[in-house]
């Protein structure tokens, strides 16, 4: 006997083998057909069997659950989408005046040699930084929280969570996450790094 992951029902339920209820009768059989398998002419045929001794076979029909589940994963895509545009705002707003506050040391550099790409690497770079600490520390804040506030969830709707719902993240995976953080760090200082590399080199010496 088991825990049944099954919240579409208003009450608590027990899922189990019929040998643990001896003397208990089924009213009713869930059957799912075979791919290609027609569950109307499914029906029909038990149908023509059952009725007889008092039973019925309908084939039911889709219950929109993968409707629900779409919206609900198009909502979570969109939602990611908000906070790594987010991210690259804020990003873009603290080198737009770091770069400003630099702009003469920049110019120093460019007027003893430094090419505008090397100026865009310098710009780069010191984000890159930031963005690594930040994956350090976002990716396992966040995977402690996932396997925190899921259960809760859980337990709200009065059922416990498998682990195949909680175990979703992969090593390969977190990893990935972990880069995220520099390339949001990376494309949120492209902009200030191209116009640091643009500016002109005695514009940038007389600015204090």
């Amino acid at each position: 006997m088991g825990e049944s992951f099954d919240t579409s029902g208003s009450e608590l339920e027990i899922h189990a083998d019929m040998a643990d209820f001896a003397s208990a009768e089924p009213s009713a059989f869930l059957v799912e057909v075979k791919s290609g398998v027609s569950a109307d002419e499914y029906a029909r045929k038990v149908a023509a069997i059952v009725q007889p001794l008092g039973g019925d076979a309908v084939a039911g029909t889709p219950t929109g659950r993968e409707g629900v589940i779409l919206i609900m994963s198009a909502m979570a895509v969109l939602l990611t989408l908000m906070l790594v545009s987010v991210a690259g705002l804020g990003v873009l707003n603290s080198v737009v005046l770091d770069t400003r506050e630099r702009i003469h040391d920049l110019g120093v550099c460019k007027a003893i040699g430094m090419s505008p790409g090397q100026v865009i690497s310098l710009v780069l770079t010191s984000v890159t930084a930031i963005g690594v600490i930040g994956g350090l520390i976002g990716v396992p804040a966040g995977y402690a929280l996932h396997g925190f506030v899921m259960p809760v969830m859980g337990r709200a709707v009065g059922t416990s969570l498998p682990p195949p719902v909680l175990d979703v993240y992969e090593p390969v995976q977190l990893l990935l996450l972990g880069l995220g953080g520099v390339v949001i760090a990376v494309l949120g200082a492209l902009i200030p790094a191209g116009w640091a590399a643009r500016v002109r080199t005695a514009t940038a010496l007389r600015t204090e």
